[in-house]
């Protein structure tokens, strides 16, 4: 037991109540640090998106790019897409219709499949052994078919225009 301050002054702390008194100590200190690093980590966080808009900060690579998506009436929806994200993944951000995506990107279903457009087929690259696998569960499968899950958002993709079909997986 710790003893408080002012009481019984003769008796002094055991070595246990020491170590335990120090700890606490080391312990309050580095919860003070890691608090300060936190709002750090925040402020950062918040600054960097507030910067990100086009181009990193001293002329770095485009971090956001457009990409078009035509539904299948026909209606086209341009948006904003983060690199390093993936196309399904900036359709949901964006609400975008007739994309269900309902693995949430894991490639485990087809219900994000869409056409590239044959301008972007080569910079989109080829589907994976197991993106063939689940586009055979996709509805109207064409050549530039792809699901939009596997498709890593890049600057060299800015201007990307994908087509949706009329019914997914």
């Amino acid at each position: 037991m710790l003893i408080e301050r002012g009481k019984y002054t003769n008796i002094r702390p055991s070595p246990t109540e020491r170590a335990t008194a120090l700890r606490l100590k080391e312990l309050r200190k580095r919860r003070r640090e890691l608090r300060e690093e936190t709002r750090v980590m925040v402020k950062m966080s918040f600054d960097d998106t507030a910067t990100r808009y086009g181009a990193e900060p001293g002329g770095g690579a485009p971090t956001k790019v457009k990409i078009t998506f035509v539904d299948s009436t026909g209606q086209a929806r341009t948006v904003e897409g983060e690199v390093g994200s993936t196309v399904m993944e900036t359709a949901r951000r964006n609400d975008i219709p007739e994309i269900a995506a309902e693995c949430g990107g894991a490639c485990a279903c087809a219900t994000c499949h869409v056409y590239v457009d044959e301008k972007w087929t080569e910079k989109a690259g080829k589907p994976s052994q197991m993106e063939e696998d689940m586009l055979d569960f996709a509805f109207d499968v064409k050549p530039n078919s792809r699901l939009c899950c596997q498709i890593t958002v890049r600057p060299e993709l800015d201007g990307l225009v994908v087509v949706t079909p009329a019914q997914q997986g």
